[in-house]
């Protein structure tokens, strides 16, 4: 069982590896905001904010990036009872919550922003990516490719996230995202998703490093004590949370305005 599913994830990585020209604009992008002194906004509701944590702030992240999480969406430890899945996933399809999320946010055509959803079918994440749009945000989606064309869109329209993205990335998931066949078990085992799009996300991240400190602006990356030492590491974690506080203050300062 362990081999199939690594030979799972050799093929998803082979599928990201095809992605590179892909990568590379979404890198060229994402730079282009950060060295515009802007953020690039992040958003995934449910296992997808998994991706948005995985951007940052984690070690070998750096700021620029704005992690959207709603609790409502995505914190569901509990699975049932109060905070459950039940209402997490009732939530998620609720039109016109996306809109009142972005309301907190002074937005502008300089920022990208990066949708993630597996399925590209429930109504929160795609319309997230069309109030991005509507503001002049540029957006990257994130999806399971062979997932999404084979669910049906939450939306009365048919509309999918993709539809609302001006790029799309392909984690390399099959329908239904569990790869492992178990004999004897009705059901899959094991989703690729999350490997798909972590390997995404992180080219994507390395992209922009390159591109940031090329053009003369090194990211204040959060690295750990083992790497460069307690003092480094304590002063590029202050270093690298202020410039996060001073970028994300730019999205407040106008609002209502």
């Amino acid at each position: 069982m362990t081999l199939e599913y690594l030979n799972g994830c050799r093929q998803i990585l082979d599928r990201v590896a095809e992605q590179l020209p892909l990568i590379q604009q979404t890198a060229d992008r994402f730079a282009a905001t950060i060295l515009a002194g802007r953020m690039v906004h992040l958003f995934g509701s449910g296992h997808s904010r998994i991706l948005v944590e995985e951007m940052w702030p984690r070690y070998g992240s750096f700021p620029g990036f704005n992690p959207i999480v709603e609790l409502s969406l995505s914190f569901h430890n509990l699975v049932v009872g109060a905070n459950g899945q039940r209402q997490a996933m009732f939530l998620e399809n609720v039109s016109g919550l996306a809109a009142r999320i972005l309301r907190n946010f002074d937005l502008s055509p300089i920022d990208s922003a990066l949708v993630i959803s597996s399925s590209g079918c429930n109504l929160v994440p795609i319309e997230m990516a069309e109030e991005f749009q509507r503001r002049g945000v540029k957006v990257v989606a994130l999806i399971s490719q062979a997932h999404s064309d084979a669910s049906t869109s939450r939306r009365p329209d048919g509309r999918k996230l993709q539809d609302f993205a001006d790029l799309v990335l392909d984690t390399g998931a099959p329908i239904g995202d569990a790869m492992v066949r178990i004999p004897g078990l009705e059901t899959p085992v094991s989703p690729g998703s999350t490997v798909g799009g972590c390997l995404l996300v992180n080219s994507i991240k390395a992209e922009v490093a390159a591109r940031l400190t090329a053009a003369g602006h090194p990211p204040k990356v959060l690295t750990a004590g083992a790497v460069v030492g307690s003092a480094r590491a304590t002063e590029l974690f202050e270093s690298a949370y202020d410039e996060h506080g001073r970028r994300l203050a730019k999205l407040y300062e106008k609002l209502g305005l």
